[in-house]
């Protein structure tokens, strides 16, 4: 097996639209995310094209849990 092919299949790639239906956001706060530096969830560039790879949104979302005291 070609080395790329195996490191391509290794994580998947969303589209924003799929990011930011997984997130719970609209693709335009991704947007703004990105451009003003406003989260720190990593995204790919291919070409002009942004992706998201779903192994960085999961470690991302678990980096961002938060728990309140008293709440059952």
């Amino acid at each position: 097996m070609h080395r790329h092919r195996s490191l391509a299949h290794s994580a998947e790639l969303l589209t924003p639209e799929h990011a930011a239906h997984v997130l719970g956001v609209s693709t335009r706060t991704l947007a703004a995310w990105r451009s003003k530096g406003r989260s720190t969830l990593p995204y790919v560039k291919v070409g002009r094209l942004v992706r998201y790879r779903d192994h960085d949104i999961a470690t991302w979302l678990q980096s961002n849990l938060c728990c309140s005291e008293g709440v059952a």
